[in-house]
């Protein structure tokens, strides 16, 4: 009695008893009833197993309405959507966008269908939909891949159906309708009717290809043979390098051209999302030279980088792709060259220019639009990305080793510029996504949109590639002075200039030595920071190349796991970049001379053990004689004279023990005094022993030719044609 009563049960009073036979009023015990009949069929779901597992007996009569009943057939339902389906907020969004062309040869938004999901029971055919919904919010294992997964395929998995119904279901089927579907499914904006699929949603027929389901599906024909072209080509096809190409791709690399010419061959976009160091320029200038030499670029190609890396994309488009007609829009005067875009096959321009000349570059159609650092446009509200949406060009491409920072919104907002639409609106993104798996952590949503963006982005890890490297690969990033850092390396050179040759005037070459290297060193300073400069007061306006470089590059490096080393001849220079890690929260340690033999040891090894990721050395202090293979990435802030000692710092990392390809990149400022060390390092291996007088005389000194090419302004100095890199 007590278990009927905890059940909810009630007796029911005998004058409220209505007999359907007399039979069944002869002789009965007191009659058990819910208080409400609908409640009967959560009674037969839920506690009826209990009952008779505690060995109850259950007899059921005929007409009892709420016994579970298994699904006759499966209905799903597939129909061209036909009139105007943009909504005001999708349309709003669109207002000003050029054209961007699916796969169909449909703007993106266009060409959508309509899901019906159906189950026939008792030859009644019922709306699958709001079952699967209120399954979903009763059962939260669905939204777990690994309590997925532990469901047995042979499951029965009971179903409510109006007037209460209970619908028994095999589990392996609601596993792949909601693998499929669980975004469209659980999205509170649907109200009812059925699901709505857009030109991008063909992928979520494969998950639904199950031989009952498949046998039910009705008018699939359209949305199945777009699923099917994609994987009809046998995706990418190999590539040869262009002819002309001023490098040598190695093979990941030679697989990621193929990728960018196969996305352009599907009109889609994509987001190539190597590693730093693996070569995304370079596979980048290699598609394009590709797309001139195959007579397709009958527009010029729109390249869009952050200011620190124009003169990069500038100097290695000359030298890997001098094939290229490249125009550069910077400066003040860059007006003037807006009606010479159409000559042109490459134009690069800087995300802060973007906005500023959106109206000349609006008038001009693209071939291909290039986002390089594409992390930039992840605020899409910002005046860039809303500039960029408003460009013409048949392919969009991004270049990003980070395409996913902080949150999936700026994995949205770089796919909203590639392809608008196909993740959605970005408030429905943040509700169909953002929230359910940042915030509720459904791991089965985070691998439906993981299958949704995949096919659209390349990504390799450096481990991934290891094989294919070299033991160590040097990349040079290059930087300009801008503004008053500019102007204040212009001012130090003509004074030094001035200076070195009254000194000249008076001395001897020889006798001039200890002005020369003064003169030197100060152009150096302000290479490296305007504030090593004695006498230059912190002036809020201030540029300051590198270390605007090094904000962007130590947390990207961080985010891929990379452990780095940070040399540099300036102890100063340190201190600043210690500054700037602070207000980072970036964890480091610091190396100089002025370390004490004591704690040199136990900072060794403390980033040994990989606590801490950055480790700031000087070169005159840790450039020999430590083992530093924790570190797999080594940063030469600035260019020393003398080869040798970089190699022996570099060494520190790249010796035996090391188990990681080792990244060297030297950070060099375009056209200056820098670019001329590496020059000379090239030229003249005993360069730094003449000038330094560390060997004790045999090496050579400076010519008056190399001194003259030392202080020759910005403007006038030539790129240097080609660094030998190891």
């Amino acid at each position: 009695m007590d278990q009927l009563w905890k059940l909810g049960l009630y007796p029911v009073p005998a004058d409220a008893l209505q007999w359907r036979s007399d039979e069944l009023a002869i002789n009965h015990e007191p009659l058990w009833s819910l208080v409400q009949e609908e409640f009967f069929a959560d009674f037969w779901a839920e506690q009826l197993p209990a009952l008779q597992a505690q060995g109850w007996a259950v007899v059921v009569r005929p007409g009892f309405v709420h016994e579970s009943v298994p699904v006759d057939a499966w209905r799903l339902v597939i129909s061209p959507e036909t009139g105007e389906v943009l909504g005001k907020e999708v349309a709003a969004q669109m207002r000003g966008r050029a054209p961007v062309v699916s796969a169909l040869g449909l703007p993106a938004r266009e060409g959508s269908w309509l899901l019906t999901l159906g189950v026939e029971v008792d030859g009644e055919t019922l709306d699958l939909a709001p079952l699967l919904a209120d399954l979903l919010r009763r059962d939260h294992r669905w939204f777990n891949v690994r309590q997925v997964f532990a469901i047995d395929d042979k499951a029965l998995i009971l179903l409510r159906a109006p007037g209460g119904m209970r619908i028994e279901a095999p589990a392996v089927l609601l596993k792949a309708i909601v693998g499929a579907m669980l975004d469209l499914l659980t999205d509170p904006q649907r109200v009812g009717g059925p699901l709505r699929l857009s030109a991008w949603d063909a992928w979520r027929l494969d998950l639904l290809d199950t031989g009952v389901l498949r046998a039910g599906m009705q008018g699939d024909a359209g949305l199945r043979q777009l699923a099917k072209r994609l994987q009809a080509t046998g995706g990418p096809q190999p590539v040869e390098a262009p002819a002309g190409l001023g490098v040598t791709l190695r093979p990941y690399q030679l697989q990621g051209v193929a990728w960018l010419q196969y996305l352009r061959e599907q009109q889609l976009g994509g987001i190539l999302a190597d590693d730093m160091g693996l070569g995304k320029t370079a596979q980048a200038l290699a598609h394009l030279l590709i797309e001139k030499q195959a007579g397709r670029m009958t527009r010029p190609s729109l390249v869009v980088v952050p200011t620190s890396l124009a003169f990069n994309w500038q100097a290695e488009a000359r030298r890997m792709a001098p094939g290229l007609r490249l125009l550069t829009l910077q400066g003040a005067g860059r007006a003037d060259e807006f009606s010479r875009m159409a000559e042109h096959d490459v134009v690069l321009t800087t995300y802060p220019l973007l906005w500023r000349d959106m109206e000349a570059l609006a008038r001009q159609p693209f071939h291909l639009l290039i986002l390089d650092e594409a992390q930039w446009v992840k605020n899409a509200a910002s005046r860039t990305a809303r500039a960029l949406r408003g460009l013409q060009a048949r392919h969009r491409l991004c270049l990003t080793g980070t395409p996913l920072e902080n949150h999936l919104g700026e994995l949205w907002a770089q796919f909203d510029f590639l392809m608008p639409g196909f993740l959605g609106d970005a408030r429905s993104f943040a509700r169909l996504w953002r929230k359910p798996i940042e915030t509720n952590g459904e791991t089965l949503r985070a691998q439906l949109l993981a299958q949704r963006v995949r096919p659209f982005i390349l990504r390799r890890r450096k481990e991934d590639v290891a094989r294919e490297l070299p033991p160590r690969t040097e990349v040079i990033k290059r930087v300009q002075l801008q503004g008053r850092q500019r102007e204040l390396y212009e001012s130090v050179r003509v004074a030094a200039d001035e200076q070195v040759r009254r000194v000249l005037r008076r001395n001897s070459f020889a006798g001039a030595q200890i002005t020369i290297l003064d003169a030197l060193l100060k152009l150096r300073q302000v290479c490296c920071d305007p504030y090593l400069l004695k006498g230059v007061k912190p002036v809020r306006t201030m540029q300051r190349a590198k270390l605007e470089l090094l904000r962007d590059m130590l947390p990207e490096l961080l985010e891929e796991g990379r452990r780095v080393l940070v040399f540099s001849q300036f102890t100063g220079m340190l201190a600043l970049i210690e500054a700037e890690l602070e207000a980072l929260q970036l964890p480091w340690l610091s190396l100089t001379g002025a370390t004490s033999p004591q704690k040199r040891g136990a900072i060794v090894r403390k980033f040994q053990e990989k606590t801490v990721p950055i480790l700031l050395v000087s070169l005159k202090a840790g450039g020999v004689g430590l083992n530093l293979t924790a570190a797999d990435t080594v940063i030469h802030v600035d260019p020393w004279w003398n080869p040798a000692v970089e190699q022996q710092a570099t060494a520190r990392a790249h010796r035996i023990g090391q188990d990681q390809p080792v990244f060297v990149y030297k950070l060099v400022v375009e056209g200056s005094i820098e670019e001329r060390i590496l020059e000379l390092q090239a030229r003249k291996a005993a360069l730094a022993e003449g000038v330094l007088g560390s060997d004790g005389g045999a090496a050579s000194k400076f010519s008056p030719a190399d001194l003259q090419a030392l202080l020759a302004p910005l403007d006038l100095v030539e790129p240097v044609s080609a660094v030998p890199r190891v």
